[in-house]
């Protein structure tokens, strides 16, 4: 069991939704984001999606490759973002952590040596949005033997047809893309999210948590009433491109979390 599957044991036992974060690696610079990621479990976060800069980040809104850009000006790379995870480690050996990209670094550096490197870091699952399931040998198949949740996306787009391969070798949770199109783009209506969260809970016994165009405590409860969690990424990525402080991103991110946590 990894630390996700005992994270939503937990949840389901105390009868509470999950509320997964998402930040950039090394934005605005890497003291100030291990900072907010080390702040992250006493806002409420159960789950933690480490973003890797990449130079092409073809899922994302301006928001957050913004967020990527400002990251690798400051010299982040992958090696450091592994750092950050240890870092973080040193005082947290329980909150899970996902590590959230693209497929380049990542064959860069060799499947075997990324996926060592991972496990060592404390690594708990990856997502990894642009290697579908047809090149699972790739990727999914290794981290998976190696004890790494592999998290699949599925969107609107995705249909019934489509779904079981989707989700043939997910783990530790499906991540459902709220609206078509790129991260931040609009608002996550829990009325159209609702009856797609019960079409892949029909096909899989994994939780499925909503992302994309999450942005306040009220959706945050809306769209958690109508799965098993939700995510949101960009717009706690604002609040670090405005300026604000570690304190006020977190106090921030605590309101989404109790949004998220009273559904």
């Amino acid at each position: 069991m990894t630390r996700i599957d005992a994270t939503f044991a937990k949840l389901r036992k105390d009868g509470k939704k999950a509320f997964v974060s998402y930040i950039m690696a090394g934005d605005p610079d890497y003291d100030t984001s291990l900072a907010v990621m080390k702040g992250l479990p006493g806002a409420g976060v159960d789950i933690i999606e480490l973003g890797v800069p990449f130079t092409d980040p073809m899922a994302d809104g301006e928001t957050i490759q913004l967020a990527g850009q400002r990251a690798l000006e400051g010299g982040m790379t992958l090696s450091k973002t592994l750092q950050m995870v240890r870092d973080f480690r040193a005082g947290d050996n329980d909150t899970p952590i996902v590590l959230m990209g693209y497929y380049n670094p990542i064959y860069s550096r060799g499947v075997d040596k990324f996926l060592a490197d991972t496990q060592e870091a404390g690594i708990d699952g990856l997502i990894v949005v642009d290697l579908p399931p047809e090149e699972d040998d790739e990727l999914c198949i290794p981290a998976q033997k190696a004890g790494l949740n592999f998290i699949r996306l599925a969107t609107p787009t995705t249909d019934d047809k489509r779904l079981p391969k989707v989700l043939q070798n997910t783990s530790g949770f499906v991540y459902y893309v709220s609206i078509t199109g790129i991260t931040g783009a609009a608002a996550a209506q829990a009325a159209d999210v609702a009856p797609e969260v019960a079409r892949i809970k029909a096909q899989t016994d994994i939780p499925v948590i909503v992302g994309f165009g999450i942005r306040t405590p009220e959706t945050s409860r809306e769209i958690a009433g109508v799965a098993d969690g939700c995510v949101v990424g960009s717009a706690i990525v604002s609040e670090l491109a405005k300026g604000k402080g570690v304190d006020q991103v977190l106090s921030f991110v605590k309101t989404l979390a109790d949004g998220a946590h009273s559904a």
